[in-house]
């Protein structure tokens, strides 16, 4: 397996720590609003000059993850949508040009990844983040899932097929959390069925999942059938635990949550996925901030993470 790491446009203490620890590929959001330059569905020189520093780093740039243009007209089915997915489209073509096979989207309406606190004690005073249902505000529909759903079918049939010619993987992540509705805005993939009904769309080689495992934990789900279920279809693996909650769900450290994550390895090796896993949303250590990408939890999960990976050969 790819080790990556989630890691700034700038070169930072992060980028020396992380080949210290032996990451060996680098993911990156190119979002003009954390560049300050273009977005590179607009300009590729951003992308050429990403390749050029994570190369000069000593890093293979693997993916991007994220929104990397307002995607808001996309996903809620709004005019101007059609530009925007032609712009996303050219992305996808300069990515094939600079050479960065795979993008993890996601396709969550109005609100991202959201969680509740960031305050929660972890294993010796760590601060973790958790999910709180009952703490999230009950808001009007805004739009409801059936027609994010519908957004996000006009959507992939049109940009599947340049993706597929360009050679470029599209990993879909879950809606997180996964639920139905979050503050007004509908949700429709917080279930594996959910997943399953996306997948059924296209058979096309570059339609495929960023399997963060937490999510699909939090769905109730076993995440090892699911797993061997979709082994043709994980492109990319986020590597993370939890705690479920009678409301939600607390992360953890890579070691302390709820599944045996050697197991999980396991199974990912009986299916010969080869491809790009990452630590995922580590608890903030002695003196950080939190918010799930500090860089000392980050460090621990990926010595956790290459001992596994050793062990398990």
């Amino acid at each position: 397996m790819k080790i990556g790491m989630f890691l700034p446009f700038e070169p930072d203490r992060r980028w020396e720590l992380a080949r210290q620890a032996g990451v060996t590929h680098a993911i990156v959001k190119l979002a003009p609003e954390l560049t300050g330059l273009e977005s590179p569905a607009d300009n590729i020189d951003v992308l050429a000059e990403a390749k050029r520093r994570f190369n000069e780093a000593g890093f293979e740039l693997e993916a991007l993850e994220g929104d990397e243009l307002d995607m808001s007209r996309i996903k809620l089915g709004l005019d101007g949508r059609d530009e925007d997915i032609e712009r996303y489209c050219q992305m996808l073509r300069n990515m094939a040009e600079i050479g960065i096979p795979l993008i993890c989207y996601n396709f969550m309406a109005g609100i991202g990844w959201h969680r509740t606190k960031f305050n929660i004690p972890e294993r010796g005073g760590a601060l973790t983040s958790e999910f709180d249902l009952s703490q999230s505000d009950t808001v009007p529909e805004i739009i409801s899932p059936e027609q994010v759903w519908e957004n996000y079918r006009y959507f992939i049939t049109r940009v599947l097929p340049v993706a597929e010619s360009a050679g470029v993987k599209m990993g879909l992540h879950p809606d997180d959390p996964p639920i139905p509705s979050l503050e007004g805005y509908g949700r429709f993939l917080g279930s594996a069925n959910g997943f399953r009904r996306a997948m059924s769309l296209s058979e096309s080689p570059s339609h495929g999942i960023t399997f963060c495992q937490a999510n699909f934990y939090a769905m109730n789900e076993d995440v090892p059938a699911l797993i061997r279920e979709w082994k043709k279809r994980i492109f990319f693996v986020h590597f993370r635990d939890i705690r479920r909650t009678q409301n939600g769900f607390i992360e953890t450290f890579h070691d302390n949550g709820e599944h045996d994550m050697a197991e999980l390895i396991r199974v990912y090796r009986e299916i010969g996925f080869d491809g790009l896993i990452r630590t995922d949303h580590a608890p903030a250590m002695a003196g950080e901030k939190g918010g799930g990408y500090d860089i000392l939890g980050h460090i621990f999960a990926l010595g956790y993470l290459k001992g596994i990976l050793d062990s398990t050969k």
